[in-house]
């Protein structure tokens, strides 16, 4: 299927009937992706309170939070539904650590790139195989880079669907519907943290500061990907 014939298909639906309709075009091909954030959560909510068609996994870097390990125990406990994990290939962390030491990350972006692509996009890319659509968090508003996406698109490297359903909506919007509906929630997110990733590469975000500042805060380039989604300049959006 074509992108424009599938942004039709989905053109005026909800978000839980576009999630339907999805899993309807593609049987056991779509997967969401969770860190645990709030958008993550508000999605995770839809997805399990209405027994939707939808794979939701996650990935365990090894350098988590506890708070992202418990809100992780809390929405298992709270929804009673299996929650994929994907771990790094453990010969590929023990190299680079072994050789580089455990916090090479702070000493170049180019290792920082490659800490992210062996913890993160190796798994992630071993959870998307054979998959037709990525279900995502991502908001408009979280940074100028991803404020020129639309909700959905076609990622050429991945040869896949990538579906945001929150998109459009606002960090009041999302905070707002997890009080709501009583969701789980990171506490992290309560003492400034915005963008919650590794602990080593994560801290809080001071008022006015970007969305993602807190995230490789050390590095000068304004472009804060791990290398999940950075090629959204060669995506073939609506």
């Amino acid at each position: 299927m074509e992108l424009q014939e599938l942004s039709s298909r989905l053109s005026g639906k909800s978000i839980i009937e576009s999630l339907k309709e999805l899993g309807s075009i593609y049987p056991g091909e779509v997967v969401f992706t969770t860190s645990f954030g709030i958008e993550d959560q508000v999605i995770t909510h839809y997805i399990f309170t209405n027994n939707l068609p939808v794979e939701v996994i996650t990935l365990d870097t090894g350098r988590l939070f506890p708070e992202t390990y418990k809100v992780f125990a809390e929405t298992s406990r709270k929804y009673k539904k299996d929650i994929k994990v994907f771990f790094p290939e453990h010969e590929a962390v023990e190299k680079m650590v072994t050789t580089k030491g455990p916090y090479s990350f702070y000493e170049s972006k180019e290792n920082r790139m490659e800490c992210c692509f062996v913890r993160k996009v190796v798994p992630l890319n071993r959870a998307l195989k054979n998959k037709k659509v990525w279900i995502t968090g991502i908001r408009a508003e979280q940074s100028g880079n991803r404020s020129g996406m639309t909700d959905l698109e076609w990622d050429e490297t991945k040869k896949l669907f990538k579906y945001h359903p929150l998109f459009e909506w606002s960090l009041r919007d999302v905070e707002e519907y997890l009080r709501e509906n009583d969701v789980p929630y990171n506490s992290l997110h309560d003492k400034g943290y915005l963008s919650i990733g590794c602990e080593p590469c994560t801290r809080p975000v001071g008022k006015g500061q970007d969305f993602r500042a807190g995230r490789w805060w050390w590095e000068s380039d304004s472009t804060k990907e791990c290398g999940c989604h950075v090629r959204y300049s060669e995506s073939k959006a609506l």
